[in-house]
């Protein structure tokens, strides 16, 4: 009999599995965008983040009620610092030298996400830290500091209670527009080093507790442990990049291989199989595309991606099967 050499956690597949069918819709820490990039990869209809990257509960809750409304932003909702326009509520990916250009991105991302968050079959939330900024002068809270000045700010640590009932309103107001969306929770495992390894596990043990009184709360909210997967299974700094903050390629992979067992079929992982082989024989390069050898790789796959497309008419495989007929002689 073999000895354990680490902690196990078993997962078993949910029954509300996500189809290719069903689209996604996520929102949060950095840590959704490493899910959102190999659901894209693998063809799922996908929304994420539109407003960027957030961290905090009041920040998600926030830009979910407006996506709910779908109120457009104006130019009074802008800042201008260091040369560019910024919104308090917004990564700074939407800023902009052009306050209309700035506008303009913000309210087209607000338009898919009003779209999007209605016809989602799942809510993929992901919360990255307990700390909350304020704006001294008038007490807004704010999802991005935009390098201003620290002594603009204020900075608090959310009380459980505070969590949970903010969460809880908007999840109250998605439902409303989208009464069969399901939701799904997960803790970022990214650690947030400049609170301090005290506080950062003071921030990540209050968003567990508060997730979790939620899922107590609430039957169509499930628990995804990401954070538990990386922290407790894999443990070890070798699974870090070099600032020993952010998970690598390798745990990042193994989370996404635990996620897809969990909410995939197996229908569904050999769809996601083909689609993978399809992406990486279109990220080969060759260097002598004139041989024969070549053209009748891109035969095969032109005929692949064809074939693939008949079977599964939902898959969106026109920029593949473009790759691969277009370079055809």
């Amino acid at each position: 009999m073999m000895s354990e050499f680490s902690l196990q956690l078993s997962l078993k597949p949910n029954p509300n599995s996500i189809e290719y069918t069903s689209p996604v819709f996520l929102i949060g820490s950095c840590f959704t965008e490493h899910i959102c990039e190999r659901l894209q990869q693998h063809k799922f209809q996908v929304c994420s983040n539109p407003h960027g990257i957030l961290f905090n509960p009041l920040s998600v809750a926030e830009c979910l009620e407006r996506y709910i409304s779908g109120a457009p932003y104006v130019k009074e909702d802008l800042f201008y610092l260091n040369e560019l326009w910024n919104s308090w509520s917004h990564h700074t990916r939407f800023s902009h030298v052009d306050a209309s250009s700035a506008l303009s991105n913000m309210n087209q991302a607000l338009e898919v996400a009003y779209r999007s968050i209605r016809k989602a079959n799942f809510l993929i939330i992901t919360l990255g830290s307990s700390f909350q900024y304020y704006l001294k002068e008038s007490q807004t809270p704010v999802a991005n500091n935009h390098r201003a000045p620290s002594q603009w700010f204020e900075k608090k640590l959310l009380d459980i209670d505070t969590i949970v009932n903010r969460l809880q309103l908007s999840l109250e107001n998605i439902r409303r527009v989208n009464p069969e969306v399901q939701f799904i929770f997960t803790i970022s495992p990214v650690r947030h080093i400049r609170d301090g390894v005290v506080a950062n596990n003071r921030s990540k043990a209050r968003l567990l507790e508060a997730v979790h009184q939620l899922c107590e709360s609430n039957k169509d909210i499930l628990y995804f442990p990401a954070y538990e997967l990386v922290i407790d299974i894999l443990r070890d700094y070798r699974f870090y990049d070099i600032d020993f903050v952010h998970p690598n390629y390798m745990a990042t992979q193994y989370v996404w291989e635990q996620f897809v067992h969990v909410y995939m079929t197996d229908k569904t992982q050999g769809i996601m199989e083909q689609v993978k082989e399809i992406q990486t024989a279109k990220n080969h390069r060759t260097r002598f595309p004139n041989t024969q050898a070549h053209q009748d790789f891109l035969k095969t796959y032109t005929l692949k991606v064809q074939k693939l497309k008949e079977a599964y008419p939902f898959l969106d495989l026109q920029e593949e099967y473009n790759y691969f007929s277009t370079e055809l002689q």
